[in-house]
């Protein structure tokens, strides 16, 4: 099987890399691909979003299977392209991508379904967003209703923040369009986990729950990030409560969407805050979460092509998806990420840290320059280890980060700290 891959970051190189395991594929393409994924596949010069150009790709050479990795292209309505010139693609149309596409249309889904989420009010002014945020007051969640790459959503603990995250979308419009609709919604308190799910209409296929590590800095501190690090299972959440987040979150969304008219397919991968009346969800992603993905494919036994086929009517049995024990991603990050940094900087390393036992080192942010891998991008590498325990797979992925280097490099020191606590207590 000729397998097409859509995306560049360290999400789609553990994709990739998984694939070139499965005996049932022949061949990998890769668009734009990044220097880590060239062992395994041939990578093609296209942007994620040239639609009409990856169609063509794909009808040239004969493609079987296409996977696509980032939110921008699901959102614009790729699979629609590839579904109509009857091509095979893995993911969500235009209609059910919008789950991700408009934090308005979600909410409202979700408050007329009764899915437990944050009360919230949606506004397209800006007057009078500012007149309810006064009213409302701190803490409370600005977010962009468009896709705005993961970083439209502000947490804000004081007014000051709160204001100026409203004034930055509404009127500077740093996140373009995606801002001119704004979703003001209450502050939940509690931890913050993944869930995500292979979907086929009404029925879906659970993967592992997983929490994300979403601030720059240890101790939940700094600047929101696309993800520094993640672990997975979550051994402080029990069996009776994740049931109810499948039964409650992903199965009642996939009804309501049906209800709507959109028979959804692909991956659902929702953020849900474990708060004190039980889970509500904060938001929903219809593509495979960063770092998520990098951690699940060290940790899936299963062919992964198998388990993406559940989406078009394959059974899977999900009592052998996975090896045992547990699995843990650490991002390292340029200096100044999420803010400014510089790109184009040696690195040294990764080769050494890759011949770890039960480690990879799955790239972000790379380039070659003269043969030489340098940085280019906020999230560099990913390195993800797998363990009998939780804290072997810690432990195997900081050991890998004590090979690589690079000027400026930084990540966190407490990857799976919530985890690694509730083993304790």
């Amino acid at each position: 099987m000729r397998v097409f891959v859509i995306g560049s970051g360290a999400r789609e190189h553990a994709l990739v890399w998984k694939l070139a395991q499965s005996p049932r594929v022949t061949k990998i393409y890769a668009a734009p691909g990044n220097p880590g994924m060239t062992p395994y596949a041939e990578r093609v010069p296209l942007g994620v979003n040239q639609l009409h150009e990856l169609a063509a790709f794909a009808k040239n050479n004969s493609i079987d299977f296409t996977i696509v990795g980032p939110e921008a292209p699901l959102i614009e309505g790729i699979v629609d392209l590839f579904r109509r010139r009857g091509f095979n693609i893995f993911g969500p149309d235009k209609a059910g991508a919008a789950l991700e596409g408009s934090k308005a249309f979600t909410k409202e889904l979700l408050t007329q379904a009764g899915i437990p989420t944050a009360q919230h009010r949606t506004f397209n002014d800006y007057t009078k967003a500012r007149a309810y945020l006064e009213q409302h007051g701190a803490p409370i969640v600005v977010k962009a209703d468009g896709n705005a790459a993961g970083k439209g959503a502000i947490v804000a603990l004081d007014m000051n923040t709160a204001q100026e995250a409203l004034k930055q979308m509404m009127v500077d419009h740093i996140f373009g369009a995606a801002g001119n609709i704004v979703v003001l919604e209450d502050y939940l308190e509690g931890d913050e986990i993944g869930a995500t799910a292979i979907c086929n209409g009404n029925s879906f296929l659970p993967l592992a729950l997983s929490q994300d590590h979403k601030r720059a800095l240890d101790n939940d501190k700094g600047l929101n990030t696309g993800g520094m690090g993640v672990f997975t299972p979550l051994p402080f959440v029990d069996t009776t409560t994740s049931e109810r987040i499948y039964r409650e979150v992903i199965a009642s969304t996939l009804n309501a969407m049906q209800n709507t008219g959109v028979n959804f397919t692909g991956v659902l991968y929702s953020n849900i805050m474990l708060t004190a009346s039980g889970p509500m969800v904060i938001e929903h992603n219809t593509r495979f979460g960063d770092p998520e993905t990098q951690a699940f494919m060290l940790l899936l036994k299963e062919d992964i092509l198998n388990v993406l086929e559940f989406a078009s009517g394959r059974q899977v049995n999900p009592d052998t998806l996975w090896h045992p024990g547990s699995a843990v991603s650490l991002t390292l990050a340029s200096g100044g990420y999420p803010g400014s940094y510089r790109s184009g900087i040696p690195i040294t390393g990764v080769e050494e840290a890759s011949k770890l036992d039960q480690v990879q080192v799955f790239h972000a942010g790379t380039a070659l320059k003269d043969n030489q891998l340098v940085t280019a991008g906020g999230r560099v590498l990913s390195i993800v280890a797998r363990g009998n325990s939780l804290q072997e797979a810690v432990d195997r992925a900081y050991d890998a980060a004590r090979y690589i280097s690079f000027e400026g490099m930084h990540y966190r020191k407490d990857i799976a700290h919530r985890g690694l606590e509730a083993i304790k207590h």
